[in-house]
This record gives C-alpha cells, sequence and structure tokens, in this order.
C-alpha cells in the first residue's frame, strides 16, 4: 500500500518494511491534449503557481511546463535566503506575503522545506551609513515589518569571528524573521503538492512557440508536441524575454548571471545571515556546515551560468574581509543563476499585451525569497483575470506610467 503523507506514523511503519512502499513524490504523465492553464517554467514560481490555482482556486487541469528538470534553474541556483526587509509599502506587502507563507509551508504541504529563521544583519560602516538604516528601519515598522538597529557590541556578541580592519562597525539592521530554506525542498514541496491536487509536471519539454487566434493564445508548442491551453502563465525567470519574443513584446529586462559559492563544512560558527554593503558579501551557513555565500550581479548581461572569475574572486575576497579566519577554507562548488532584472529592481506580475497571458518575472534577486508570493499572485491573476491588490502595483503598464517602485535605490544593497 502507497503512503502519501509524511509524518512520524508513516516513517515508523516504512522503517519496518525497508522503505519499499513509499509513492512517488510526483507523477510523470504524459502531455494531455488541452489544459485550462499551462504554466511555462518549472521552477519555485512556476510550481507554486500550480499549487495555489488547485488549492486556492480549484482550477486542476493544469500543465507546468519545465525544458530541463524541475527546479534545476534559478531555484536550484541561489543562496536560499527568505526576508522581506524591503523600503517602500509595495515591496514590503509583497516580500512579506512570500515570508508569511513561508512560515507556514512546511505545514501546509506536508514537507520539511527546513525554514530555518536565523535573521539577517545588515552591516552600518559610517555614522551616514547608520543613519540611513535608521531611516530604513523606520520606513519598514511603518509597513508592519518587523526590524531592530543594533548598536556595535550588539554585532560583536552575536557574531563574535566577524573582525573587520578596514571597515569600521557602527552597528547593524536586522530582521528577526528572515533566514534561510532549503531550495530544493521547497521545489520538492510544491511539486508534491500541486501533484497530489492533479496537477501535471511535465520535464524535458521545451516551449518552442505559441498559436494565436486574434489576441488570445490557443495552443503551446513545445518538444512534445502542441498543448492547447485557457490561460498561460510565464514564470521562466532570466529567459522570460525569449518567449515574449515569441508572442510579438519585448519586456523592459536584462538578465545577468548571480554567482554563489559554498564551502567545505565546518562545525557551526555562524547561526544568522550577514550581509556587509562595503564589501558586497554575504554569508550564512547550511545546516551542513558549509558556508553559503556570494555577492551582486556580474557586471554586463549574459545567459552564461557560471560567472567570471574576477566577480569570483571580489565575492571570496568579500568574505575574507568580513571573517579573516575562513580564510583558509576550501571552496567546495561555485555556480551562477540567470536572473532578469527590471528598471527598478522590483517584479513584473500580471497581464500582458496578450489577452490570456500572464507574467511572473523580473524578480533580479530576489526570486528565491518570493517564490510563494509569487506563486499566490499569479496564480489569481490567471483564475480571475484581474490582479490581487498586492500583485497591482507591479503591473507591466507602471513603465509606461512612470510609477516606479525604485527598490534597488531604496534598499541599498545589491540583492
Amino acid at each position: 500500500m502507497s503512503v502519501r503523507r509524511y509524518n512520524a506514523l508513516n516513517l515508523f511503519r516504512q522503517g519496518r518494511r525497508g522503505q519499499r512502499d513509499w509513492a512517488p513524490a510526483w507523477r510523470l504523465p504524459e502531455p494531455k491534449p488541452a489544459y485550462d492553464a499551462v504554466i511555462v517554467g518549472g521552477g519555485g514560481h512556476g510550481l507554486a503557481t500550480a499549487y495555489y490555482l488547485a488549492k486556492n482556486h480549484g482550477i486542476r487541469n493544469v500543465a507546468v511546463l519545465e525544458k530541463g528538470w524541475l527546479g534545476g534553474g534559478n531555484t536550484g541556483r541561489n543562496t536560499t535566503i527568505v526576508r522581506s526587509n524591503y523600503f517602500w509599502p509595495e515591496s514590503a506587502a509583497l516580500y512579506d506575503l512570500a515570508l508569511r507563507l513561508y512560515e507556514g509551508l512546511s505545514e501546509d504541504l506536508n514537507f520539511n522545506i527546513m525554514l530555518s529563521q536565523r535573521g539577517m544583519m545588515i552591516l552600518a560602516h559610517s555614522e551616514p551609513e547608520l543613519d540611513m538604516m535608521k531611516r530604513s528601519a523606520n520606513a519598514m515598522q511603518l509597513n508592519g515589518i518587523d526590524c531592530d538597529i543594533l548598536t556595535e557590541a550588539e554585532v560583536r556578541n552575536r557574531v563574535p569571528l566577524l573582525q573587520m580592519e578596514r571597515y569600521e562597525i557602527w552597528g547593524a539592521l536586522v530582521q528577526h524573521r528572515a533566514g534561510v530554506a532549503r531550495h530544493d525542498a521547497v521545489a520538492w514541496g510544491f511539486a508534491r503538492g500541486a501533484d497530489r491536487l492533479g496537477v501535471d509536471i511535465i520535464q524535458n519539454c521545451e516551449v518552442t512557440g505559441f498559436q494565436t487566434h486574434g489576441n488570445r493564445v490557443t495552443a503551446v508548442e513545445t518538444t512534445r508536441g502542441t498543448i492547447g491551453c485557457g490561460v498561460v502563465g510565464l514564470t521562466a525567470a532570466g529567459h522570460q524575454n525569449l518567449l515574449t519574443q515569441k508572442l510579438g513584446f519585448r519586456l523592459p529586462l536584462l538578465s545577468y548571471c548571480l554567482q554563489a559559492m559554498v564551502s567545505e563544512a565546518i562545525k557551526p560558527v555562524l547561526d544568522t545571515v550577514i550581509l556587509s554593503p562595503a564589501v558586497g558579501t554575504y554569508v550564512s551557513q547550511s545546516a551542513k556546515g558549509s558556508l553559503v555565500f556570494g555577492a551582486g550581479l556580474d557586471l554586463y548581461p549574459s545567459y552564461a551560468q557560471r560567472g567570471n572569475f574576477p566577480t569570483t574572486q571580489k565575492i571570496v575576497a568579500g568574505l575574507v574581509e568580513m571573517f579573516p579566519s575562513f580564510a583558509r577554507l576550501k571552496v567546495l562548488r561555485q555556480w551562477g543563476g540567470n536572473v532578469d532584472v527590471a528598471p527598478d529592481s522590483s517584479p513584473i506580475i500580471g497581464p500582458t499585451p496578450v489577452e490570456n497571458v500572464h507574467l511572473d518575472c523580473g524578480w533580479g534577486t530576489g526570486g528565491f525569497k518570493a517564490i510563494p508570493g509569487g506563486g499566490w499572485l499569479l496564480a489569481h491573476c490567471l483564475a480571475t483575470g484581474g490582479h490581487h491588490p498586492i500583485s497591482a502595483p507591479f503591473d507591466l503598464k507602471r513603465f509606461a506610467e512612470g510609477r516606479l517602485i525604485d527598490e534597488g535605490a531604496a534598499a541599498g544593497i545589491a540583492h
């Protein structure tokens, strides 16, 4: 007998049976001729959209099309940070929706996403920087986002290994609810949850074009055949413009490589996420003991997934500047993701010039932390044809109307 639910009792039962009766986490179906909704992109946002379409709106005849393997894009190529410490009210509402969903996600999906709300600190290295962080903290608290200002002594007490010689530490802005989650667990949990509700997850299925009638898409052409559709959601992250060009329009997005890397495992020494804007590097320690660290974007548009060596050097140098005791650690792996960046460093959610096509893109370096929120909001758009109040400010039309949400300038950090 197959066991679908994960709990202590079933774990004990399967242990006695040699773990032979667990059901696959999700099916490997063949594409149907048509679906009510087709979602292009089998990463976190696409899978979350499918899950919330089925759960919140009862739309279960849904296909998620992934050209490679599930979660093999940016969802598996990030530093796993979740937070909502943003400046503008629109951004605060958006990212805090995602963080609140993350906080209940393991129970909701019946899948441990390994959420660790260990907090995130952004260091201030001068009196003006500390003043700006106090300004940001005031704005966040007005937006209902938890945050505090730490003194230098509190920072050093929390992170005793932090020994910066070239940069003074004046304090830090901290969000205690921020932290990290396991990236592949988020993808697998949403995939399993969506599959249980009847969604078809179709891997190795690249979209090659669209069939249209009037101003509507009637079918999606793929390497596994033509699939009819009612509505279409595009969640292809850094490759979104390649899809919209097939529909006859371009998005105001540029794709860059964002690098990250992990060190060899060491004993627990760091129980928070910490970022120094002066050196641009941020770091946390994983459950395995590895340091997970990264910095800002590579400096030129690219679809590469490895990044350039000067940026790698800068990231490592920044880490060693913050923590000299890490200098002798070995780097085990390095990778890059393709992130799509809008002019105001805020995402694009909602309708397009094509009547039944909706977007979830432009997250830049904030895509992983926004997965549940992006999926929730895109599902609402696909099901109702209109915006959720939280997604409305992030409509594509804002660029023509001059309603930018310039979080890149306001947040003052690179990611």
